[in-house]
């Protein structure tokens, strides 16, 4: 956990609990360090590459929560720098609770998850909503993707916590199971193959050899 991050994320009742519970020595060296924002490093900006989703959170001006869910192609959050992030804001369901929120308060968190590598990174910012800027929508735009920009979001980062992986359950993206499936069905098929190739007489295998010979060549 960064020194900035606790020092957002450690209210005073926070600080309370933590010393009934025990925990607070273990956390004082996090919250006393300089206030400085992080910065994104290499190891962060290559997992937020990866990322086709994330969970967004923001607070209304009544004080409720409110956390949506922003999908996309892979790497259509962008790193513009080592303090900001960005994306373009796609045209959804039209409620705008989000968009609403951030006239009011414009402080997020972000919630990133690999739930192949059972990792996730947390992100506290504030965001910037940019309208009416072709150019700014342009390069965050994924290219061949359909969805439709209405804004631009861009997010300086106050701070990070990369988080415990326990409890995160280990699942993997359908494109990936199946080009798995592909290649053991694949390798299953060869097998066979080679097994009836080993049962056979020699005049069979004779054939199956010459039969394969004659595929591979008009192949």
């Amino acid at each position: 956990m960064s020194n900035r991050f606790a020092q957002l994320a450690f209210t005073p009742a926070v600080r309370h609990h933590q010393k009934v519970h025990g925990s607070d020595r273990a956390y004082l060296r996090m919250a006393a360090g300089p206030e400085e924002r992080d910065r994104i490093g290499v190891d962060e900006a290559a997992f937020i590459a990866q990322r086709d989703s994330f969970y967004l959170s923001t607070v209304s001006e009544t004080g409720w929560p409110y956390i949506q869910h922003r999908g996309g192609p892979r790497g259509f959050l962008r790193v513009l720098d080592e303090h900001t992030l960005g994306f373009a804001d796609l045209r959804g369901n039209r409620q705008y609770i989000t968009r609403g929120n951030l006239d009011h308060d414009g402080r997020v968190a972000l919630f990133l998850m690999d739930y192949a590598h059972q990792a996730r990174l947390k992100i506290l910012g504030r965001a910037r909503v940019v309208e009416d800027d072709p150019a700014t929508l342009a390069a965050l735009a994924v290219e061949g993707y359909r969805g439709r920009p209405e804004r631009a979001l861009l997010i300086d980062v106050e701070g990070f916590d990369w988080n415990c992986n326990q409890h995160i359950p280990q699942l993997l993206p359908r494109r990936d199971v199946e080009e798995a499936l592909v290649t053991l069905h694949d390798r299953i098929a060869e097998l066979e193959r080679e097994n009836a190739g080993l049962r056979a007489g020699p005049d069979e295998l004779a054939d199956e050899a010459h039969k394969n010979a004659e595929e591979k060549a008009a192949g």
